[in-house]
């Protein structure tokens, strides 16, 4: 290992700068939305059975609600445009844009070239957690999903109930389409309840037991027509591992609600980024 420079302590002094400051962000109308959700009925109700994954339509300007039933369990969300799959949920650029977890009035960003909101959260019943003294959180975006592939690579496994692979069956089940193809469009997630940070010494991702309990919801307004996917993880609270058939796992639970007629006036559907996409070399044709 190198020596210390002389002026180490000074350069680890130097203040942090965030990289992308959102005060400019558009805002979503949390007060319209709160309004609309009042009086919305309820038109559809998915289970997501433990160690499995479904997936559900929302239309734009509805409502979807995911709750803990029966036992704490985290879930892995994935999300697409239902009309054009290839614009789908962007961890990596949420991240950047509202931090390493999201809460109420924090939104899920689409892929390039869009770059939209898909679904702006309404409601947190976990919101009062916060950071705790070791800087873990809820409903993180730093982690990727629980896999096959690093599970075999880590441990030599052949472990088919991970996140990835629920996700993967779920979305050829739902489009009708081989194990092949639907793979290649599952992502990065939202992991719903899941309690993670980074820890301070190493800077590894780390998980602790979720703070949710039966009756905890996460609800979203779909800005956008969606398709979604979740997984029960096969690592039920995470407190211990995942990708396992030994933790305690249960259902989680998708209810979409539809506004009344009138009740969004006013709101319109975000639209693509209005970057030319020139990158450079002139204005598209």
């Amino acid at each position: 290992m190198p020596k210390p420079p002389h002026d180490a302590d000074h350069r680890r002094a130097v203040a942090p700068v965030i990289c992308y400051p959102n005060e400019t962000l558009p805002q979503p109308d949390l007060d319209l939305y709160q309004r609309a959700r009042r009086f919305a009925r309820q038109i559809a109700s998915v289970l997501v059975s433990a160690r499995d994954a479904r997936c559900f339509d929302v239309p734009a300007g509805h409502f979807f609600r995911i709750t803990s039933v029966d036992g704490p369990q985290v879930g892995d969300l994935n999300l697409w445009n239902a009309n054009e799959l290839s614009e789908r949920f962007y961890s990596g650029k949420t991240r950047a844009l509202h931090g390493a977890h999201l809460t109420t009035g924090e939104r899920m960003w689409s892929s390039f070239p869009n770059l939209r909101p898909m679904a702006t959260i309404v409601e947190d019943t976990l919101d009062w957690y916060g950071i705790d003294e070791f800087g873990g959180s809820v409903h993180d975006v730093i982690g990727t999903r629980c896999d096959p592939y690093t599970g075999n690579l880590l441990a030599g496994s052949q472990y088919h109930y991970c996140c990835h692979s629920n996700l993967t069956r779920a979305v050829s089940d739902h489009l009708g389409i081989p194990l092949e193809q639907a793979e290649a469009h599952v992502h990065d997630v939202l992991n719903v309840f899941m309690c993670t940070g980074f820890t301070r010494d190493t800077g590894q991702y780390f998980m602790k037991a979720t703070p949710v309990r039966p009756g905890d919801y996460l609800e979203f307004f779909a800005e956008i027509d969606l398709l979604g996917a979740l997984s029960a993880c096969p690592g039920g609270d995470c407190s211990a591992e995942h990708s396992s058939d030994v933790a305690a796992c249960y259902p989680l639970q998708v209810d979409i609600f539809a506004p009344d007629a009138g009740a969004l006036d006013g709101w319109q559907q975000p639209q693509p980024s209005g970057y030319n996409r020139s990158h450079g070399l002139g204005v598209p044709s």
